[in-house]
């Protein structure tokens, strides 16, 4: 009798759970989509597109983030760059571009002015590399509201990323200032917000830097401020 009514439970909780799946699957691809809009990039979307194959070319498609990818050999296919240059000139205030995991990509004092969010295609963020090359400022600079999150950042000389506005939220990345004999002019994160470098249209009340559970190593130290940005709530537990 126990066994009949277990065996019962479970069927009970296969049919509801592939009736809520039927339901879902009959909404049309720019409701779900939208849906899909709301989730967030690493891991929820991620995980969403091994769901199925219309699932999968719904939730990478290019409406919802772009992507670099040095591998593609035909870059035709819309919303996929050979480098992450490329990626930010197309994208759109609030796009979110996955960098394709594996090797290294080169990115040397790329501007950005909008609002985007950087993410590395790894399960670790050592698995997605930006190279910053020797006799350039930065591998990123600043002047918007942006997000990194999974990524390894290095640089050779000079910082790794530049901030001047808008408001920078780290998350989960590796920072590398790589040792060498003028290291004291190396720096992980620079800050210049607040420092009257810029015209005022492109400064913000609420400038700021945030780092979460990311590793700093090298450099002279870890963020160097120059404008009237001030470290608050400081906790080296996770830098290195």
């Amino acid at each position: 009798m126990e066994v009949e009514e277990q065996e019962m439970r479970k069927s009970r909780k296969i049919s509801s759970s592939s009736s809520s799946s039927a339901l879902i699957n009959n909404l049309d691809d720019g409701c779900l989509m939208h849906i899909f809009s709301f989730l967030s990039p690493i891991p929820d979307r991620y995980n969403t597109a091994l769901v199925c194959h219309r699932w999968c070319y719904l939730a990478c498609h290019p409406r919802l983030w772009l992507r670099v990818d040095r591998s593609m050999k035909d870059f035709s296919e819309p919303g996929v760059f050979p480098n992450l240059e490329e990626a930010v000139s197309a994208a759109r205030p609030g796009d979110t571009i996955l960098i394709a995991a594996g090797g290294s990509h080169l990115a040397s004092n790329i501007q950005i002015k909008k609002p985007l969010c950087l993410i590395g295609g790894g399960e670790l963020p050592d698995e997605t590399t930006l190279v910053c090359l020797r006799g350039s400022d930065s591998a990123l600079e600043f002047l918007s509201t942006c997000k990194l999150s999974n990524l390894t950042v290095k640089a050779e000389l000079g910082c790794c990323l530049l901030h001047r506005s808008g408001r920078l939220i780290i998350d989960e990345c590796i920072l590398q200032c790589e040792s060498n004999p003028l290291d004291y002019l190396s720096c992980p994160i620079v800050s210049t917000a607040g420092s009257g470098i810029f015209p005022s249209n492109l400064k913000s009340d609420r400038d700021s830097v945030s780092v979460s559970h990311t590793r700093i190593e090298g450099g002279a130290k870890a963020v160097l401020t120059s404008g009237g940005l001030a470290l608050q709530r400081v906790r080296d537990q996770n830098l290195m």
